[in-house]
């Protein structure tokens, strides 16, 4: 269909009444602030959920609204041909594609790292679905203002009317959609409510579909649509040599598999591009150095020991290793499927309180003390900043016991960029407790580090021939809060400090697991 320029306005159509355009532009806010929220569950796979990529798809949200804004009100008063039903149908077919080109945009990106590839993958995939979308507004105003005395009061209708629709769309997603269906169920079904739009104001708008045959282009390209929808909810995920995908499910913090490498014969707990957990699947033995260590404190520390808190489950390995010495452990998980496959596929049984919830929220319900706390919160690289501040370490403190011992870890470089990271850890620890011991798993410039700090000296005996206590000699590192600051609420810049160790970790994860894994 051809669009033909001309110097008239575009009369406003009697045929199309001013409720059902006020549904249109409730319906296109909506569908605004649903593909953003559901782009970090698209791109978190492979980029992580960070600062980053939540600031590449507000960027790229921005850029678009502007772009349609101005793109819209341009079509509108230039092409009088050019209706609504097109633009939504433009929205309905660009937001249907996202799902089957997301793949090969992602791996396209990679080479660009966390922030360049979350921001080129992001504009990608969603430039064309939103811009379509905010070029809704211009012509919905065109179609609903009958004079210029009204003008003024119609756009601020519209424009209050698509906030709402905004507003409802984001409860939508949080509250109901996401807890209930996937990703990509979710997406077609935009789609498919988008493409139905598009029809109904193409039946109702006879100035610019005069016969049934001015519909018929919009109906085969609406055909096409709906067949790629229909195609989308039935695809499988895609498989990937020599992994075995246990389950798969979508949960609040992003997608959560449990994946067995049948090369090395290990089981990983994934959630999006993190290994939560690895485990020997022959003998159930966790294979991530860091929980090793953790197991060993009590031993060496705090020999009478009885009562422990575990903040970050994974797979339960550190929980299991603690029952086996003695230990009753409650355990704290944000993410209800992470819990879940704890317990039905790593042989993780609680010991104690099972808490699913954010830690920040739980602990403060808390009201016992503890002779252990172990604080494992990594995810993607990097560490949930929030949970490192001051104000959060003190609130682990004043759960202790007298004798308690706080354990955090960490995974950070030794010296180079990013290594302020870790000495800000230290210095935020030195701030709350007074005591602190620094152990590495590997002699390497990337590794794991063990915080220990109490409010009661931590001592070893060198003369000690016990093996643990021999190790943890060994593999005592000497820190010093050189460049490091204080971690606040308030003054948190550890996502800009740990980009290095996101994107060191990320390399080795995406060496180690099949890129298939982590599509949508």
């Amino acid at each position: 269909m051809s669009l033909n320029k001309t110097s008239h306005t575009q009369p406003a159509s009697p045929v199309i009444s001013n409720s059902f355009l006020f549904l249109t532009i409730t319906i296109s806010g909506g569908a605004v602030m649903i593909l953003e929220l559901l782009g970090t569950r698209i791109i978190a796979p492979f980029y992580g959920v960070s600062l980053y990529v939540w600031t590449a798809l507000i960027s790229v949200t921005m850029v678009a609204l502007a772009l349609g804004y101005y793109l819209g009100g341009f079509l509108a008063d230039r092409y009088q041909r050019l209706r609504l039903a097109h633009v939504i149908f433009l929205a309905a077919l660009t937001t249907v594609i996202v799902p089957f080109i997301s793949g090969p945009v992602l791996e396209l990106t990679n080479p660009l790292g966390i922030r360049g590839g979350a921001f080129a993958s992001a504009l990608i995939l969603f430039t064309l679905p939103l811009t379509a979308l905010a070029m809704v507004g211009p012509f919905v105003i065109k179609l609903a203002t009958r004079d210029l005395q009204g003008v003024g009061r119609m756009v601020g209708s519209v424009y209050a009317v698509s906030t709402m629709g905004s507003v409802l769309g984001t409860l939508l997603l949080a509250f109901y959609l996401l807890p209930t269906f996937g990703t990509r169920a979710i997406i077609f079904s935009l789609s498919l409510l988008l493409l139905v739009l598009s029809i109904f104001l193409s039946l109702r708008d006879k100035e610019g579909f005069p016969g049934s045959w001015s519909s018929m282009p919009l109906l085969m390209m609406g055909v096409i649509s709906s067949a790629l929808a229909a195609n989308g909810y039935d695809r499988p995920n895609q498989p990937a040599k020599d992994f075995t995908v246990l389950h798969a499910e979508e949960g609040h913090y992003g997608w959560v598999r449990v994946v067995d490498d049948e090369r090395k014969g290990y089981r990983l707990l994934l959630s999006d591009s993190s290994v939560l957990s690895a485990m020997e699947i022959e003998h159930g033995r966790s294979l991530l150095g860091y929980q090793m260590v953790l197991g060993l404190v009590p031993h060496v520390f705090r020999p009478t020991a009885s009562q422990a808190l575990l903040i970050g489950l994974g797979g339960g390995h550190v929980a299991r290793d603690l029952k086996a010495k003695g230990l009753a452990t409650d355990t704290i998980e944000i993410d209800p499927v992470v819990a879940d496959m704890a317990v039905k596929y790593f042989n993780f049984t609680p010991t104690g309180d099972f808490i699913v919830g954010d830690a920040r929220y739980e602990i403060k319900k808390l009201n016992k003390h503890y002779d252990f706390i172990i604080h494992d919160c990594f995810t993607g690289g990097s560490e949930p900043t929030h949970m490192l501040t001051v104000e959060m370490l003190t609130e682990l403190r004043n759960l202790l016991s007298e004798q308690g011992v706080l354990a955090l870890n960490y995974v950070g470089f030794t010296n180079g960029e990013g290594a302020n990271a870790v000495t800000s850890v230290y210095k935020t620890l030195a701030r709350t407790l007074p005591n602190i011991r620094v152990f590495v798993t590997e002699k390497g410039e990337f590794t794991d580090f063990i915080f220990l700090a109490s409010k009661q000296p931590l001592t070893l005996d060198s003369n000690n021939q016990d093996k643990a206590t021999q190790w943890l000699l060994d593999h005592e590192y000497a820190m010093t809060d050189a460049g490091g600051i204080v971690i606040t609420d308030d003054y948190n810049p550890m996502e800009s400090m740990q980009v290095r160790k996101a994107e060191a970790y990320r390399k080795i994860f995406m060496e180690r697991i099949a890129p298939e894994l982590l599509l949508l």
